[in-house]
């Protein structure tokens, strides 16, 4: 899995707007608990919210449901949000090492905006990564863009349930050592790739699974004050997202 470039990013970004319809989108980011035995003297690290032991696959996928970064190892116990923020996708992303392009103008219009990642409430609000308008009553341009977001991430969500119809190892535990359940995760990720470069990925779509609401991360309640400049940059998006609406099926 080569190290994204500023090309490769562009091109993703530019596959993200016309699949999807989200601009200057350098994919979806969510975490998936994979089963493990309890690894020796971990207490509780690795038991998560929905009662067993598992390491956290955290990823991004591009628009073609294709695993682009991913960090494997996250502590069960951990939601969403503190496995990211644990993560080394955080650490380039927090330094300004992830080759991210410079700020690019919205399509059609003469507004210069960053490149940006898209995840889901877990997640924190920054300068390139986005999440939905949290809160009851939202107003219209807000569940506009909301829509627009989730209807965007469903790449991620895909790209899992690939992964879980394919690789039948995901649907029971994994009994091997941590360090081995790591490279097993890594493994099946690449693979995928290959299989998607070579296939294409519609005939993988038609056996999905997906997860049903109760197997969703646990969403935990975030305190503090977001940065204006990431609120700016959500509102402008959402703006733009408003003023280009599409038709759903």
């Amino acid at each position: 899995m080569p190290v994204p470039t500023s090309d490769t990013f562009r091109k993703i970004a530019e596959e993200y707007f016309n699949v999807w319809n989200f601009p200057n989108c350098l994919g979806a980011i969510d975490g998936k608990h994979i089963r493990i035995n309890c690894p020796a003297h971990s207490g509780t690290m690795y038991f998560n919210y929905k009662h067993f032991y598992s390491i956290v696959l955290q990823a991004v996928v591009d628009a073609n449901y294709r695993f682009t970064i991913i960090d494997v190892g996250g502590y069960g116990k951990q939601s969403d949000g503190g496995t990211f923020r644990s993560s080394d996708i955080y650490e380039l992303l927090k330094n300004k090492q992830l080759n991210i392009p410079l700020n690019e103008y919205l399509p059609s219009t003469n507004t210069l905006v960053p490149f940006v990642f898209i995840g889901d409430e877990a997640y924190p609000l920054l300068e390139n990564l986005l999440k939905p308008y949290s809160g009851e009553n939202l107003e219209k341009d807000s569940e506009c863009f909301n829509k627009r977001l989730s209807r965007a991430r469903k790449t991620v969500e895909c790209a899992f349930g690939i992964l879980y119809s394919k690789w039948r190892i995901f649907s029971k535990v994994i009994e091997t050592t941590e360090r081995t359940a790591d490279n097993i995760v890594k493994a099946c990720c690449v693979l995928q790739n290959m299989i998607i470069d070579k296939e294409g990925v519609q005939r993988h779509l038609k056996d999905i699974v997906f997860f049903p609401a109760k197997m969703a991360m646990q969403r935990p309640q975030h305190s503090g004050r977001t940065a204006d400049n990431a609120k700016l940059i959500r509102d402008t998006f959402k703006i733009y997202i408003c003023n280009n609406e599409i038709g759903y099926l």
